[in-house]
């Protein structure tokens, strides 16, 4: 049973974060630091792909000790993502882009290491009442939602349709429906 829900929550991260690289790279670049909400469309992108990154992690220390951050230090700088308050930097295409690699990678890499016992523990996040098998679910729906929302900004203001993906990464589980 464990190899059957580490496969389709695998399927579930890698088809949520293409609906996600989708957003990314046709955004075109007079709205990718363009008010949506709250925040730019380049900090959504960000706070998303932050999010998922601590989620498939195992603590707030771990997050900080990764080779993705120590090599982009200025960029993390203060964490401002954990902070009590809106958002300010912003960020770059290109850095969002490996951002999402490195999520995709690491969500590869956690989810294919996980173990039943694993899964049962708490996640090592005191705000997350739930087992460490519910916080990939809970991680997915996170990052279902801020695609959500970006793809409606797209359509709205550039006339640009974003699939969503049924399972899986790429074309051939594309739903335009």
């Amino acid at each position: 049973m464990v190899d059957l829900y580490k496969t389709l929550i695998g399927n579930q991260f890698e088809a949520a974060l293409c609906t996600l690289s989708d957003c990314i790279q046709q955004c075109p670049s007079e709205l990718w630091h363009e008010p949506l909400a709250e925040l730019r469309f380049c900090q959504i992108a960000f706070h998303t792909q932050f999010f998922t990154d601590v989620y498939l992690g195992r603590n707030l220390e771990e997050l900080r000790k990764q080779a993705f951050h120590a090599e982009h230090v200025a960029t993390f700088a203060d964490y401002e993502e954990l902070a009590d308050r809106r958002q300010q930097n912003t960020y770059e295409k290109d850095f969002i882009d490996d951002y999402l690699d490195h999520c995709r990678d690491k969500a590869v890499e956690v989810i294919s290491a996980e173990t039943e016992q694993s899964l049962a523990h708490h996640p090592g996040f005191e705000w997350l009442p739930f087992s460490r098998a519910e916080v990939h679910v809970y991680n997915i729906r996170h990052i279902h939602h801020h695609p959500a929302q970006l793809s409606l900004h797209l359509r709205q203001r550039a006339a640009i349709s974003i699939p969503s993906y049924r399972s899986g990464w790429g074309q051939a589980w594309r739903n335009d429906n």
